[in-house]
């Protein structure tokens, strides 16, 4: 604290000052002096008396700034928001500031003369003493931490530093009450501790499930080969399924020649007998006949009669797919294999897995392909079409033809190692000719079912109608006699089959037979010539020639091939 104090005169300085006062007040100093030493002794006398007014006016003027000076200090003593406690060497209470006996909860008063120690916890009170006698002896540590106890409530002090006096009798030393801020700490490393607990505890919980994890991980590793091959196999068969349901819709919306074998002929019945005997084999059946004697729906038979009976029998006809196309429609391709495969399609043979694949007039297949046909039917496997990987099949295979094989490999258009792979059991069917008990069953048949299909209500069959129908040479077989049947139920009139079209009978005589046969041919050949020629070779479509000749675009396709009519023939005319 700083205080203005004036410096203190030296005694030389008041001999003068009261000197020249002196000559001041006897005016004429400088006159002769009579009696001497008792001027000068009264002289100096009143030298001393102004020396000790000027002293007095000293004092006073100090004292009054000292005053002030201890007023000042008395208010920063006792309002200073840290307790100052001032201590004998015995540890005793001289003073006290206000905070000080608040932190302590005594007044002032109370205080003083009190010994400072006892506010000290036992354990502390060693280091209390030894403390005490550093700060007197000026030596050692002056910082300090202690505990005090207040109505037997803990009190934390925490260091100030203590500064004893001048005198070396007192000391001074000044107290803060850190009770609450170490309350605060407390609390907070217990929180602290908690946290680190739950974060260990979690810690745990997480390494523990980071194990279970990695375990997982590992065993669905260990699964994922198979389950990428289970998803694979998904896959396949799923293709599968997706194609094997367009098959079907296809299937479902193709007309069938008849939806059943009718007959009873010996020549027929001879057929139901082959059927039993090879159904329940996988046995390779080759199928032979005339265009329209039914080889499909015998083929049909046979597979609903087989083992197989539950998977698909998938039909492929080799005369009515594209020559460019029939390898992969067959076989399959990838996608890219060629201009216009924009994506992978799985072939008959691999729809076929399982079940029975209907080669319909096999005869037509291309000579390239049937080197490919004789692998499946020997080994079961193949290619796609622009695919290296080798596909394995389980098919059974039945094969059609109204073509002579035999005469085909004189003339080399078959392989003849694929004829004998294909021949294991001929079954050959007969034509509408041989057969002809069969044909009123047939035609009661088709009857009802174009009543069903057209809304006519035809009960009768009159006798000479049916007698030229059995005499009827029937070169189109059964097909032939259904599309005669379907055109006399639209044009009949009441309840009465009425039959527009004119057949001719034919001698019993073989060679006049073969005769009529052979004229007939040419007739239906140049006939075909004329109508291909008006529809410019148009062959199917609602004004291409197979709607003209009332005949299936397939069916007239083989018969151009049976006549070698193409479009070269108008120029050997």
């Amino acid at each position: 604290m700083k205080t203005d104090k004036k410096p203190s005169v030296g005694t030389s300085e008041l001999r003068r000052q009261a000197e020249e006062r002196a000559l001041a007040k006897k005016p004429g100093s400088h006159s002769l002096r009579t009696h001497q030493e008792t001027q000068r002794l009264v002289h100096e006398l009143e030298i001393h008396q102004i020396e000790l007014e000027i002293q007095n006016a000293e004092l006073c003027r100090a004292r009054d700034e000292l005053e002030k000076a201890l007023e000042m200090y008395t208010d920063l003593y006792d309002f200073a928001p840290v307790g100052y406690f001032t201590l004998d060497r015995n540890g005793e209470i001289v003073a006290v500031n206000l905070r000080g006996a608040a932190i302590l909860g005594f007044e002032r008063s109370r205080l003083i003369g009190r010994h400072f120690g006892q506010f000290v916890t036992a354990g502390e009170r060693p280091a209390w003493v030894s403390f005490l006698d550093s700060v007197f002896s000026e030596e050692g540590e002056k910082r300090w931490e202690i505990a005090a106890t207040i109505d037997g409530n803990p009190l934390i002090f925490a260091h100030i530093e203590a500064i004893a006096c001048a005198s070396g009798q007192h000391c001074r030393v000044a107290v803060t009450d850190i009770t609450e801020r170490r309350r605060s700490q407390q609390e907070l490393e217990k929180n602290q501790q908690e946290l680190e607990d739950r974060v260990k505890e979690r810690t745990d919980d997480l390494g523990r499930a980071n194990e279970q994890l990695t375990r997982e991980v590992h065993e669905h590793k260990k699964t994922e080969g198979s389950l990428q091959g289970t998803f694979e196999e998904i896959k396949r068969l799923k293709d599968r399924l997706v194609a094997e349901n367009l098959y079907l819709q296809q299937e479902v919306d193709h007309a069938y020649n008849f939806n059943e074998i009718i007959g009873q002929s010996n020549a027929l019945l001879h057929v139901f007998f082959r059927i039993e005997q090879v159904a329940p084999q996988d046995t390779t059946i080759l199928l032979l006949g005339e265009t329209g004697t039914g080889k499909g729906v015998i083929a049909r038979a046979i597979h609903q009669r087989s083992s197989r009976s539950a998977r698909p029998m998938i039909t492929v006809n080799c005369m009515s797919l594209p020559a460019n196309l029939i390898e992969s429609e067959i076989f399959g391709r990838e996608k890219g294999a060629f201009t216009g495969a924009n994506e992978r399609r799985m072939g008959r043979f691999e729809l076929a897995d399982g079940g029975t694949i209907f080669l319909d007039e096999i005869g037509e297949m291309p000579l390239d392909l049937q080197s490919k046909l004789l692998r499946v039917v020997q080994d079961g496997e193949f290619e796609r079409l622009g695919s290296p990987r080798t596909i394995k099949v389980n098919v059974r295979i039945i094969a059609a033809s109204n073509r002579d094989l035999e005469e085909e490999i004189r003339n080399g258009r078959f392989r003849e190692d694929l004829y004998y792979r294909l021949n294991v059991f001929p079954i050959t069917v007969p034509p509408l000719r041989q057969r002809k008990e069969d044909i009123p069953l047939l035609v009661n048949h088709f009857v009802v079912k174009f009543n069903k299909k057209i809304g006519k209500k035809i009960t009768t069959v009159p006798q000479e109608t049916m007698n030229a129908l059995q005499e009827y040479h029937w070169p189109g077989n059964v097909r032939e006699l259904e599309s005669v049947i379907e055109r006399a139920v639209i044009t009949s009139q009441g309840a009465m089959l009425q039959v527009l079209d004119r057949f001719k009978t034919f001698p019993r005589n073989n060679d006049e037979n073969e005769q009529e046969v052979k004229a007939l041919a040419e007739l239906e050949r140049d006939h075909i010539v004329q109508v291909l020629q008006k529809t410019n070779w148009r062959i199917e479509g609602k004004n291409g020639a197979a709607a003209l000749l009332d005949l299936n675009p397939s069916t007239l396709r083989g018969r151009m091939r049976k006549y070698g009519i193409h479009r070269k023939y108008l120029h050997d005319l």
